[in-house]
């Protein structure tokens, strides 16, 4: 699938918010979206200055990131989940993030819930794997 640039930045802009909202930014997650970022093609430096920037940034609108294909917006919840898991806790605000991003893209309520439990019964206890990003399977 052809991924459009709205849709990268929107991923991109959306996991940044996501990683803010416990007002803690973890190595792992910094890590896990490094890799994202790379995936979808953006210019690490500039990544790594946006992430350091997250949490003093006042400009940052935190609107829920909307898709052009629910294919994406899936993806995004999945990815989410595992990057806001990377510290081995999903805070509230994480949570409920994620289900702003689930109710604005007209996914099937309870759609990250469920994507959440899935993912808590298959990865216990440990950080997911570095390669294992749900946007990878849909990008050219």
């Amino acid at each position: 699938m052809k991924l459009t640039l709205k849709d990268k930045s929107n991923y991109i802009k959306g996991l940044l918010i996501l990683i803010g909202k416990d007002k803690i930014i973890r190595k792992e997650e910094r890590e896990l979206l490094m890799d994202i970022s790379a995936i979808l093609g953006f210019d690490q430096n500039f990544i790594k200055e946006a992430i350091d920037e997250i949490l003093i940034n006042k400009y940052i609108i935190e609107e829920p990131p909307v898709f052009s294909k629910k294919e994406i917006a899936k993806a995004f919840i999945k990815d989410g989940i595992k990057l806001a898991c990377s510290d081995k806790e999903l805070h509230l605000y994480e949570l409920n993030w994620l289900k702003s991003v689930v109710e604005k893209n007209k996914l099937e309520s309870g759609f990250g819930l469920a994507e959440f439990e899935k993912f808590q019964k298959s990865v216990p206890n440990k950080i997911p794997a570095r390669t294992d990003f749900e946007i990878s399977k849909l990008v050219q």
